[in-house]
């Protein structure tokens, strides 16, 4: 499932991206605030694809590679996971590689990914976890109206705060 903005498209990863995925999920910055094993070689990364199309086939997750329109190569990735029981809740994750942060990228991509979960998925609410010293995730994520919930607790994650916005 394809979804565009002004700049970019959002599509779905595929066993070419296998070196976009190896740089962005090695990125030592975007992993800085992200705990997991980066992939170290084109395999590891060739497996991470191949889980993340087993998910989507199971309909655990909805997941895009960020491109712009003029390019074929990934810049980064955002997804809908965590889904609860009743469909009604899914998790934002998202990540983004250093060299295109704080050119509004992130933010075109959410607000596609925002409109498609509560338009096409009928969510009632979206939240996101991001680490308490990540500053650009938390204003991103503040300037679409998410709102921190300080008594919620990303479970195994005391460094991660809690957002949340509802529908």
């Amino acid at each position: 499932m394809k979804l565009e903005t002004e700049r970019l498209i959002l599509k779905p990863i595929n066993e070419s991206h296998v070196e976009d995925i190896l740089k962005i999920r090695g990125n030592d910055v975007v992993n800085q605030f992200v705990k997991r094993i980066p992939p170290k070689t084109n395999y590891d990364a060739l497996d991470f694809i191949l889980t993340i199309k087993k998910r989507i086939e199971n309909n655990e997750t909805v997941y895009w590679g960020i491109s712009l329109k003029n390019q074929t190569n990934l810049i980064g990735t955002i997804c809908l996971w965590k889904f609860s029981e009743d469909r009604k809740q899914a998790e934002v994750g998202y990540e983004l590689l250093p060299e295109y942060h704080r050119k509004g990228i992130m933010s075109e991509t959410l607000q596609a990914v925002l409109n498609f979960g509560f338009n096409e998925l009928n969510l009632q609410e979206i939240v996101a976890m991001t680490n308490k010293f990540n500053e650009n995730s938390k204003g991103l994520l503040l300037k679409h109206n998410f709102i921190l919930e300080e008594e919620r607790e990303d479970e195994g994650f005391p460094d991660n705060l809690v957002f949340s916005l509802k529908k």
